[in-house]
């Protein structure tokens, strides 16, 4: 009998040892999705094109915004390098079967996570990047200041997209009559708002700020209604079957996160390096091999906050001009919904 509860003991013992030092209890299993961004050298992105602040093509042809530095921080994460990326521009339509078929490795756009994506899609949502919900624009001429004015109105709105089951829906509740003007092409809907095809049109207010934004002189023109008629999570999108990649890219999102948490940008990151905070030291690299449990370099969130900066530089850098309050999208800590869970 003693003998039996000695071996007991030790087998808890190791049990618990093995419970304590995580950087040892397994090694990274393999990742078909990484393994193929490594073999050709690059990182397929599929976003939009016409999204100002989010995604968007700028003079000289270049993809940039918040969406485009997500998919460079992924790609300095795997590859070592921001401008690995290779950019494939992606409509309502098409966006999730070109995720589907392998087209791209991941969707970063404004797509919103919802149930049957995830349930009968195939795909998988990484996260929340921005934290958005469905508004309306309309013509001031209109003279209306709620959505419930809108009775009989014809509302501009994009094909295939949860707007568009939104905007039925809310109609259909609220005893309305709708008529829609289902337009793809946003420089369409530009054309239709500005003529006066359309007295409203609606969608995320990120995507109307920077509509309304691309309006230039007749911005004045129209106003965005104050209320909200969805909850609209956009983030990153995979496929299902790679939990690898699924977490290489939802820490990386983290990362971002906790860059801004720690006061960690781009221009204090060499100093930070002798942080002697131990979360600090942990995620960049100085102690434990977080990276490994990754199947990453132990850099690699060192190399995510060189390229693009934390969650606040993006967010200055790319949505700020366009005026759009953070919201919800502030850190936790400054009463948002922004929230990445620990390294340790």
């Amino acid at each position: 009998m003693r003998r039996l509860l000695l071996s007991a003991f030790a087998g808890l013992a190791a049990l618990a040892g093995l419970a304590g030092t995580p950087a040892a209890a397994q090694q990274p299993s393999g990742s078909a999705t990484i393994d193929a961004i490594r073999a050709r050298g690059s990182l397929v992105c599929g976003t939009s094109a016409d999204l100002p602040g989010f995604a968007e093509l700028d003079a000289r042809g270049e993809y940039m915004g918040l969406y485009i530095d997500f998919c460079k921080a992924l790609g300095a994460a795997i590859l070592g390098d921001p401008a690995k990326v290779r950019y494939v521009t992606t409509t309502y339509a098409n966006r999730l079967t070109a995720l589907q078929s392998g087209e791209i490795d991941i969707l970063s756009s404004n797509t919103t996570w919802t149930m049957p994506r995830e349930a009968s899609l195939g795909l998988l949502f990484t996260g929340v990047l921005f934290y958005d919900g469905q508004g309306f624009l309309v013509s001031r001429k209109l003279g209306v200041s709620s959505i419930r004015e809108l009775d009989g109105a014809s509302v501009c709105v994009q094909p295939g997209t949860t707007t568009e089951k939104n905007l039925a829906d809310f109609f259909r509740a609220s005893n309305m009559k709708l008529n829609p003007v289902v337009i793809e092409s946003v420089e369409e809907i530009r054309n239709a708002m500005i003529g006066g095809r359309c007295d409203a049109f609606t969608v995320g207010t990120s995507t109307l700020a920077a509509f309304r934004a691309g309006l230039g002189d007749r911005a004045r023109d129209f106003v965005v209604l104050p209320e909200l008629i969805s909850k609209e999570p956009l983030g990153p999108v995979v496929r299902k079957g790679d939990d690898r990649f699924y977490d290489v890219v939802r820490w990386t999102q983290n990362v971002l996160h906790l860059g801004e948490e720690f006061g960690i940008t781009r221009q204090t990151l060499d100093a930070a390096m002798q942080d002697t905070r131990p979360d600090v030291q942990r995620l960049l690299g100085q102690s434990g091999d977080f990276g490994t449990m990754l199947g990453l370099s132990p850099d690699w969130a060192v190399r995510i906050l060189r390229a693009v900066g934390n969650y606040a530089e993006i967010w200055e850098r790319h949505v700020a001009p366009m005026g759009l309050p953070r919201g919800k999208n502030q850190l936790h800590t400054a009463g948002g919904l922004q929230y990445s869970p620990p390294i340790r």
